[in-house]
């Protein structure tokens, strides 16, 4: 023994977030694309939603189940006109709203 001690490593378990939340889109304001995150606390049928002002839906981004974690979805929005614009998560049991600005 030469001073040497034997460590047992293992893969670090991940931790996957306690709470559904929307998280801010990056960059915002945005010129054509951004990236919207959201963290599900636990799996379900998830639906990511972009409306303009008058309440018009513009795009939906997703429409599906998904396992709990963090997600992003980059929204490519080089045809729609600037403007602001609201995007929606919802879950099962949770609801939420964010303003995006979308400058040209």
């Amino acid at each position: 023994n030469a001073g040497w001690q034997l460590v047992e490593v293992g893969r670090p378990e991940v931790a996957l977030p306690k709470v559904t939340e929307l998280h801010q889109n990056y960059p915002n304001p945005f010129n054509a694309v951004t990236n919207i995150s959201y963290s599900l606390g636990e799996a379900g049928n998830v639906s990511l939603r972009v409306y303009d002002i008058t309440g018009r839906l513009v795009a939906t981004l997703v429409d599906e189940p998904q396992e709990a974690g963090e997600h992003t979805v980059t929204w490519d929005a080089s045809g729609i006109s600037s403007g602001v614009y609201f995007c929606k998560l919802k879950t099962g049991h949770f609801g939420c709203v964010k303003k995006l600005n979308l400058l040209k």
